[in-house]
C-alpha cells in the first residue's frame, strides 16, 4: 500500500501545494473574484451568480476555507464568507519567493 510522503517536504512546500490545489478550479477562482470585488462579507449570494448548484458551490467554498483562503461563518441556515486577506499576502509571498528562486534557474535549463 502507498503512503503519503507530504511530511518529507518542507512546510512551506506544503502550504504552497495546499494554495495551488485550492486555487486550481475556475469556480473558485470565480468565487475568489466575487469575494474580492464585494470586499464585505457575503451570505447566499454567490450561488446567484454562478451557473452551479447550491450544493456544488459549497464544495468549493469548503476547499477554498479549508485551505485557510476564505474565513466564514455559520449562523444557522445562513454561510457568510469574505476573502481572508493575511493568508493572500502569505500566498502571493510564498508563491514569489518561489517564482523568483525558479527564475534564478533559468539560464542552467537543457532544453
Amino acid at each position: 500500500m502507498a503512503s503519503a510522503k507530504t511530511t518529507e517536504f518542507s512546510e512551506s512546500e506544503q502550504q504552497l501545494a495546499t494554495f495551488a490545489k485550492a486555487l486550481a478550479h475556475p469556480a473558485r477562482i470565480a468565487i475568489l473574484k466575487i469575494l474580492a470585488a464585494q470586499n464585505e462579507c457575503i451570505c447566499g449570494k454567490i450561488v446567484e451568480v454562478l451557473p452551479l448548484a447550491q450544493s456544488t458551490v459549497s464544495q468549493h467554498l469548503k476547499e477554498l476555507k479549508t485551505a485557510g483562503l476564505i474565513k466564514g461563518t455559520i449562523d444557522g441556515p445562513k454561510s457568510c464568507y469574505c476573502i481572508n486577506w493575511d493568508a493572500f499576502e502569505a500566498v502571493n509571498k510564498e508563491f514569489g519567493f518561489l517564482f523568483s528562486s525558479l527564475q534564478k534557474e533559468k539560464g542552467k535549463a537543457c532544453c
